[in-house]
């Protein structure tokens, strides 16, 4: 049976376990440059010191003003590849495989002066009325998505993630309450979605995994829930998504009608339910931080891959002390042999 320290390959990404580091905003670029520096490459390498398997980078902008703040990474230059390689070399070298994630924030760019989104409408009473792109202003945006991700490959990372989750760019798209459009994006809300999906297999190598990361429920009044999110799942699977990864969320204000559990794997059903409906791998989250919960996660096939988020940002070292607790087989580096009891 397979559990969170068994091999897991999907085309030409192979990792050595199951556990995923997901993409957490560190809002730590100096220069405002969106070039990473050594807070990124520090906070990254020791995820794969720490016996993590793929680690994603951070939410990484396809334009300036895509950023949610001016402290997030870029990738619209290629001045930005150097130091993005540099972590990708460095996590290799302890056994980790790279991702990033490729987004563009939209109407949520807090510090754009003038925000961009499919419609005019502000994401709350405190944020700034986004303008409407025109139609080539989209297709434009496709293009800078294709030209991030040419970057990101040539940095050498070993997976690339669209963000298409927590009321980003992409989600804005694919969801009603944000596209109100009556242009041929507006009446097909996926058009966007795909287009982006295309543009980035284009620059990809053929075996090199595409995965989305998405919000299966939407958690406001009249927001979309899981028929919908399998719906546009499976258009985004047939345009080549390899991967999908399950959030939720993010689009609007969280009202008391719509408001999710705070309990751990609150989100687990959502990823479950994509995975076995359309056949394809799902990377699960949300509150998996207890070794023994996101081991039964993937013992009972509910997902492929578990993120830990907030528990390791508490701590890089997560995947070994899991391994210790589960009485699972892993590496520990030579240097931390004594402050880990063998399994």
């Amino acid at each position: 049976m397979d559990h969170l320290f068994s091999p897991y390959k999907l085309k030409s990404l192979e990792l050595k376990n199951r556990v995923v580091m997901p993409p957490m905003c560190q809002y730590s670029v100096e220069k405002k440059d969106g070039v990473a520096n050594d807070w990124h490459y520090t906070h990254y390498v020791n995820r794969a010191v720490g016996g993590t398997g793929l680690v994603i980078i951070e939410m990484t902008d396809v334009e300036p003003d895509g950023r949610i703040s001016d402290y997030d990474l870029g990738l619209w230059s290629d001045d930005q590849i150097p130091a993005l390689a540099r972590i990708v070399e460095a996590c290799h070298q302890h056994g980790a495989k790279v991702g990033i994630q490729i987004a563009h924030a939209g109407r949520k760019a807090e510090d754009a002066q003038v925000p961009v989104a499919p419609s005019a409408i502000p994401f709350d009473e405190k944020s700034k009325t986004p303008r409407a792109l025109t139609t080539e202003e989209v297709k434009d945006m496709v293009e800078k998505f294709r030209l991030a991700v040419r970057r990101a490959v040539q940095a050498g990372f070993d997976t690339i993630e669209l963000h298409g989750a927590h009321g980003y760019l992409i989600h804005q798209f694919h969801s009603p309450l944000t596209n109100q459009r009556t242009d041929e994006y507006g009446k097909d809300l996926t058009r966007f979605g795909r287009e982006v999906i295309e543009a980035a297999k284009s620059e990809m190598p053929a075996d090199m995994p595409l995965i989305m990361r998405i919000s299966a429920q939407e958690y406001v009044e009249g927001g979309y829930g899981i028929k919908e999110s399998l719906e546009f799942s499976k258009v985004y699977r047939e345009a080549g998504v390899d991967m999908f990864h399950i959030s939720a969320g993010g689009e609007g204000p969280i009202a008391a009608w719509g408001r999710p559990g705070t309990h751990a794997a609150y989100q687990v059903p959502l990823a479950r339910e994509i995975k076995h409906t359309l056949d394809i791998p799902v990377i699960a989250v949300g509150r998996l931080d207890e070794p023994a919960l996101a081991n039964a996660v993937i013992g009972q096939g509910d997902a492929d891959l578990v993120a830990v988020g907030r528990g390791m940002l508490r701590n890089p070292y997560w995947t070994l002390e899991a391994a210790v607790r589960l009485g699972k087989e892993t590496q520990v580096p030579k240097q931390y042999l004594s402050g880990f009891p063998r399994v």
